[in-house]
């Protein structure tokens, strides 16, 4: 018999093999199993750079520079310098030369998606373990030590989508905005 016949009847033999087992197959883990509402909006913290589902709570500049020193300077470096990860402060003006300087005061367009990217994501050993007091606070550190608020301005769910950043126009959007909903 040739090697050709031999998979030939493996395949065969597998196809059968298979089709028993699927025949006593055990309930899976319950896949697909519609979720609740409450479950829903647990995992629904999306925040549009209109400000939509920016959450209660406030901080200020001073606040944020506490914070910044204990759970941020570590990655980011004295000040949003960098090192040894990204720069956070300064870049303004280079978008447009090769060596482009990319941070939260030279490129993010929204405030709103700073505030959002820290919640998330940051500090990065320990994402989405700030309160939403120390969000705004580091929002507000940022945005002041790039020169795009004053220190001693509160950033909440009303005064953050007010704040126009400095490449607000730097990017082309994908989808038409909504009249009723531009920022």
């Amino acid at each position: 018999m040739s090697t050709r016949e031999n998979i030939g009847r493996l395949l065969v033999a597998g196809a059968g093999a298979l089709g028993l087992t699927t025949a006593f197959a055990q309930p899976g883990p319950n896949l697909g199993v519609e979720i609740s509402a409450a479950d829903a909006a647990a995992w629904d913290i999306n925040i549009q750079p209109d400000g939509a589902g920016l959450p209660p709570g406030a901080g200020k500049a001073a606040d944020g520079a506490k914070i910044y020193a204990t759970k941020c300077i570590a990655c980011h470096g004295a000040d949003g310098a960098g090192q040894p990860n990204d720069r956070l402060v300064g870049g303004q003006g280079t978008l447009t030369q090769l060596a482009q300087v990319r941070t939260v005061g030279s490129y993010w367009p929204y405030a709103t998606t700073v505030f959002d990217y820290i919640r998330r994501a940051m500090p990065f050993q320990a994402p989405e373990s700030l309160t939403n007091d120390e969000v705004y606070a580091l929002t507000a550190y940022l945005l002041a030590k790039n020169g795009i608020i004053r220190e001693r301005d509160e950033m909440n769910a009303r005064t953050l989508p007010k704040v126009r950043m400095p490449n607000r126009d730097g990017f082309i959007l994908a989808y038409p905005q909504r009249a009723d909903r531009s920022p």
